[in-house]
């Protein structure tokens, strides 16, 4: 018996968070599973996992070789898929990571229309506002609205990002002009706390220097479509992604003030680990977002 297979074996155990699991997942007895197991820990002269009869759990060795194999295994499968000549070889399971902003958009619908592309691949798609840890998480792709910062992760640009404040005609009758972020203080905000700015929210002038301005107000939401439905309401100012505003602004329902103070610093990236072989599946989903982008992203973020 090989080590791969033992390796294998084991993190087949750890990923399914136990023998029993792994076993109805890979197709393998639950004795098979636990012999490659055992062989391997022979083999290192380590345990890796403390076993009771209803649960385990990984020593502090089984964490470092846990992390480090699956890395290696991921290279290997890598490799055989890089020599694949055809994407309909494509195989598996496919683990992207997306905001929920992006998901629930009509940009969203670039994950279904590879879904319905590529059927051979089995989609596990995580709707999630935080910033996973692709590697610890094992993701094979992150979708991320961000300004893009030094990282160890490989990052393509899909398309650009813009925010809008904006309000209801009826709320700004009241208020009068807006003419400076500033002025945003006196008012009532709607904070969305899924932003990173989250009641301070954030400006540049003319000159190119950034500020921000604390604002505050009596809603606050996880969710930017909530939001906007608050500003149509006439509850307050949202700060929300255009793609989100764009379909209440075209309507008359909001008014968008403040565009000369916003940043544009902005992008929507797809993110996947640094690896010597990129996998065909990751390479052919980023290509397929690249082109969509390209081809559908202005129409989709305007009927948003």
């Amino acid at each position: 018996m090989d080590t791969l297979t033992r390796i294998r074996a084991y993190i087949d155990v750890v990923d399914a968070e136990g023998f029993s699991a792994a076993s109805r997942k890979v197709g393998k007895s639950k004795a098979l599973l636990s012999k490659y197991v055992r062989e391997l820990e022979d083999e290192l002269g380590a345990l890796l996992l403390n076993r009771t009869t209803r649960q385990f759990s990984m020593t502090e060795a089984g964490h470092t070789y846990y992390r480090t194999a699956s890395e290696i295994l991921k290279e290997i499968d890598n490799l055989a898929d890089l020599v694949r000549e055809k994407n309909t070889d494509l195989k598996g399971k496919l683990k992207i990571s997306a905001p929920r902003t992006f998901v629930d958009a009509e940009i969203g619908q670039s994950l279904i229309d590879f879904g319905r592309e590529h059927p051979e691949l089995s989609l596990e798609i995580v709707s999630d506002d935080r910033f996973v840890d692709l590697v610890e998480e094992g993701f094979d792709v992150a979708i991320r609205i961000t300004r893009l910062e030094d990282s160890t992760l490989i990052a393509r640009k899909l398309g650009d990002f813009y925010l809008k404040i904006c309000a209801s005609p009826q709320f700004l009758e009241k208020t009068g002009p807006i003419a400076h972020p500033s002025e945003l203080s006196r008012f009532p905000c709607i904070i969305d706390t899924n932003g990173k700015s989250h009641s301070n929210w954030r400006f540049i002038d003319a000159k190119g220097t950034n500020f921000s301005v604390p604002v505050g107000g009596h809603i606050e939401v996880n969710s930017p479509t909530t939001a906007v439905r608050a500003a149509e309401s006439g509850l307050g100012i949202a700060q929300v992604p255009e793609f989100v505003a764009r379909n209440g602004i075209d309507s008359g329902r909001l008014i968008a003030i403040l565009d000369d103070f916003l940043p544009a610093d902005r992008g929507i990236y797809a993110i996947y680990p640094h690896r010597r072989y990129l996998p065909a599946k990751v390479r052919t989903f980023v290509d397929f977002l690249y082109n969509w982008f390209k081809k559908y992203g202005d129409a989709a973020e305007a009927r948003s």
